[in-house]
């Protein structure tokens, strides 16, 4: 049976490149009927960051990608958390060491410094370990009375230079490493008696029988060392098929995709805000900006694989059918974030005018200033829709009037507030375009003519109007335009018959008669 992992490590928020590797084997998964396992790598203590692990589960519940065992649903191979699995990698480390094939070393940060100092290009392997203070150069017993004594230890792999290690990836083929490039890797660390993410992350690999590691490019460099440990504990023939998947590149220029790229274009890199409990910083996400989730998941999966074909809108059934890890790309993928911005776009308009209007409602007031007469206006209709079954109905049909004019959620109340609230002031370019010398007049008969108008619906009412501005010989551009201006207090909106059926027609006729009384003719 199929078992994938995604392995994060609560250091900070999830970044975006990492949800696109947790879709990866969810889909990957899903196809093959087989599980998705959370594992928290948290052995990292001097870099764990409270809250980081929950900011994870509550993106992916929010994403919809769901585990089938982790640390916040249990599982029969649990511990899920690296932290509460000590026990466990010390029995590993130990075999190494019995074995030969890991030693013992008592090096402080200072005297690793110094050898960088001194040895361009250093790196602990089989040219220098014999120039340090390990059990390879010590005896047996001052290996163990450093040891008794309290001295501070980190367990390293011992390397052995000039073998060929070949990795097999499933995207990449197989890549072949001299042994020599490789240094010899930290495994274990006496101070917090925890292991580092190279043990850790084999060990757990095989007592959880995971079948297929799939993770990032970043991590290719890695996959030797861990090759040589599935061979060293063994393991060769439960060893995982890799798959490493292509990096996330920058919009702009080279190199991956980072923070920085999205503070500069004004575009999350995580998919949920996230506030540094250090400095208290504030990031944004995808979901504070107006995104949603589905349009998150068909836009990333598209970032480095193909379907086979020109499709651009999958749905999640249609991902899970179609993928193979086969027709992943084996180079980076520029993050388009403007196809981002497409992709909510279109998917905005494929829910339904209901389901939209009830997000809406939800994050009504979002971008709107908290003191503004705007946001309390919001909070009242958001706070009485819910038990107002025609003011609902209204709701849903402006939204369904303005909503292929939007990119997020939010930005529906920049396109429909003249709805809710009347233009108190006018656009100046709008009334220097719009407003003749004569518009004054022309709205005064036309407020007569719909206040004859008995049934105030769109068509009707546009079967009356317009018949009547070209019985008078108007410019129909002239008094449509100024007519606009005066219901929304710019040159924007739906079709005008939509509107003024929302509005109604008391609403309507005061409308132009305050544009009558306050713009005035240049």
């Amino acid at each position: 049976m199929v078992r994938v992992r995604f392995a994060p490590s609560p250091t900070g928020p999830l970044h975006i490149g990492g949800v696109r590797t947790a879709l990866y084997n969810y889909l990957f998964a899903k196809k093959q009927g087989g599980d998705l396992i959370l594992r928290i790598e948290d052995t990292d203590s001097q870099r764990f960051v409270p809250g980081a692990e929950e900011y994870i589960i509550e993106a992916f519940n929010w994403l919809g990608i769901t585990f089938d065992e982790g640390p916040h649903i249990g599982g029969k191979y649990g511990p899920y958390r690296q932290s509460e699995r000590k026990s466990i990698y010390k029995e590993y480390v130990d075999r190494l060491l019995e074995k030969g094939l890991a030693y013992i070393a008592f090096d402080t940060p200072e005297e690793l410094e110094a050898k960088r100092n001194e040895i361009p290009n250093f790196q602990y392997d089989a040219s220098t370990r014999i120039l340090m203070k390990n059990s390879l150069t010590l005896s047996e017993k001052e290996t163990a009375d450093w040891i008794d004594a309290g001295k501070q230890y980190v367990v390293r792999i011992k390397i052995e230079p000039d073998q060929s290690i070949v990795v097999n990836d499933v995207i990449r083929g197989a890549v072949t490493v001299n042994s020599s490039i490789l240094d010899d890797k930290v495994l274990y660390k006496s101070s917090d008696q925890l292991p580092t993410y190279h043990l850790a992350n084999i060990v757990d690999d095989h007592l959880m029988e995971i079948t297929h590691v799939i993770r990032g490019e970043e991590w290719l460099p890695s996959a030797p060392l861990h090759v040589t440990l599935y061979n060293y504990f063994g393991w060769t023939d439960t060893m995982p098929q890799f798959a490493h998947l292509p990096l996330l590149l920058k919009p702009e220029g080279n190199g991956k995709l980072s923070k920085r790229d999205g503070d500069r274009l004004g575009f999350p890199v995580f998919p949920l805000q996230w506030q540094d409990p250090k400095t208290g910083e504030i990031s944004s996400g995808y979901r504070e900006k107006g995104y949603l989730p589905d349009a998150i998941i068909n836009f990333l999966a598209l970032l480095g694989w193909n379907p086979g074909d020109d499709r651009e809108i999958l749905s999640l059934e249609d991902m899970i059918a179609l993928f193979s890890l086969e027709k992943c790309s084996k180079s980076g993928a520029k993050f388009d974030y403007k196809k981002g911005e497409w992709f909510n776009h279109q998917y905005i308009q494929l829910k339904s005018n209901e389901e939209i209007a009830g997000l809406w409602l939800d994050s009504c007031h979002c971008g709107l200033d908290p003191q503004s007469h705007e946001h309390t206006v919001m909070q009242e209709i958001a706070g009485q829709a819910r038990n107002d079954k025609v003011l609902m109905d209204t709701i849903i049909k402006i939204v369904g009037l303005v909503k292929d004019r939007v990119t997020y959620v939010k930005d529906l109340w920049e396109q429909s507030s003249f709805f809710f609230v009347a233009p108190e002031t006018y656009d100046e370019k709008t009334v220097k375009k719009r407003w003749k010398e004569d518009s004054a007049a022309q709205l005064t008969e036309l407020s007569a003519v719909l206040e004859s108008v008995e049934d105030f619906t769109a068509k009707p009412t546009e079967d009356i109007v317009i018949p009547w501005i070209e019985s008078k010989g108007y410019s129909m551009g002239n008094v449509m335009n100024a007519f606009r201006l005066a219901l929304v207090g710019e040159s924007k909106g739906p079709h005008i018959f939509d509107i003024t059926e929302i509005l109604g027609k008391k609403e309507v006729i005061k409308r132009i008669e305050s544009a009558i009384n306050q713009i005035p003719v240049a």
